[in-house]
């Protein structure tokens, strides 16, 4: 299920950047068409690793959230980002990427006491392609 990209940058956006809702995904930079997204949410909510709810302040807007099946792939996400920004260019900051290969565990339980408390604040700032922060 997590084999193709689109995938795997949901499960990440809703773990580490604070991304709930359909239009949180498509405003995530990574270009995502509506069709494409819609499929994988679906997917990914048969597979069990996300759930939909309706919105408390608005019952016809759908929040997307991990499953515990879901926020258990935080070890295997969390080693994904650091390999890929090993061995490919990203626009995360190299200082970065070296605190969370030195704080693994921390930044796991950090990510599940968010879930836990369902917190979406992001765990990590967006950067855009050219290594800034985006705004």
């Amino acid at each position: 299920m997590l084999g193709d990209r689109w995938s795997l940058l949901i499960v990440r956006d809703l773990m580490v950047r604070g991304c709930q809702t359909f239009r949180d995904f498509l405003q995530s930079g990574e270009g995502i068409a509506t069709n494409i997204l819609s499929d994988r949410l679906k997917k990914l909510r048969a597979a069990g690793i996300i759930v939909a709810e309706t919105g408390a302040a608005d019952g016809r807007r759908v929040i997307y959230r991990l499953t515990e099946k879901g926020i258990d792939l935080a070890p295997a996400m969390l080693e994904l980002l650091i390999w890929g920004a090993r061995h490919e260019k990203t626009a995360a900051p190299r200082p970065l990427i070296a605190w969370i290969e030195k704080n693994r565990e921390s930044v796991i339980a950090e990510t599940q006491r968010r879930w836990r408390g369902r917190d979406s604040t992001p765990l990590f700032p967006a950067f855009n392609r050219t290594g800034g922060r985006k705004l």
